[in-house]
């Protein structure tokens, strides 16, 4: 996705665009209460990862390269800068705080969006109200049928090129990433369409004429 408006600074907001990573608890972040610790990883020398945004059917809308660890500030960033209108759901693993922290910034861009956290992270989130789990949607005929792990497939595939990538430089690494998601975005394209032209064609039900 191309860009479309800078991220702007918040001068008044105590430690914008800090990495705040590990430090989802009770006094921090706010005050959200999440008891779930963002995962802490990095290894010496290396960057903090990839970051990238799926769609639920599994294709890559967009990555970037993380300096020292995931934040809230990286989801935010991306989807202020390059979304002209917001999603209308963002599945997230922190997206209890993530709301939090987009609302703070900016309430009329984000005011009809939802914040959910998928199924799978959602256990670890003991202090968190349900409202925040995309699992209490299940009568919402939008949600239901939603791939909420998408992402969590997607990063599994990310996996393959860990190791090539942490022997690259940065320029070099991130042409690499572009290529292969460029690929795996066509073959899952490819896939839907032969699944698509596979499926039997669905017919409205009727009454038999009398």
């Amino acid at each position: 996705l191309p860009r479309v408006r800078l991220r702007l600074e918040y001068p008044h907001l105590p430690g914008d665009k800090k990495v705040d990573r590990s430090v989802v608890t009770e006094t921090g972040a706010g005050g959200i209460g999440c008891s779930k610790f963002y995962e802490a990883y990095g290894i010496k020398g290396q960057t903090g990862g990839l970051m990238a945004a799926w769609c639920p059917h599994m294709v890559c809308l967009g990555f970037h390269c993380i300096p020292k660890g995931e934040g809230r500030n990286d989801v935010f960033s991306a989807l202020f800068t390059h979304w002209e209108e917001p999603p209308k759901t963002v599945i997230y693993d922190f997206a209890c705080a993530l709301a939090h922290y987009c609302m703070l910034r900016e309430p009329k861009f984000f005011r009809n969006t939802r914040f959910l956290i998928d199924g799978f992270h959602a256990k670890g989130h003991t202090r968190c109200s349900r409202c925040c789990f995309i699992s209490s949607y299940k009568k919402d005929s939008a949600l239901c049928s939603v791939n909420s792990s998408a992402a969590e497939c997607g990063n599994r595939g990310l996996l393959k090129i860990r190791r090539p990538l942490s022997y690259m430089s940065q320029r070099r690494a991130i042409v690499y990433v572009h290529t292969y998601l460029s690929v795996w975005n066509r073959e899952r394209r490819i896939a839907m369409a032969k699944a698509n032209t596979a499926a039997p064609p669905a017919f409205a039900a009727s009454s038999p004429p009398s």
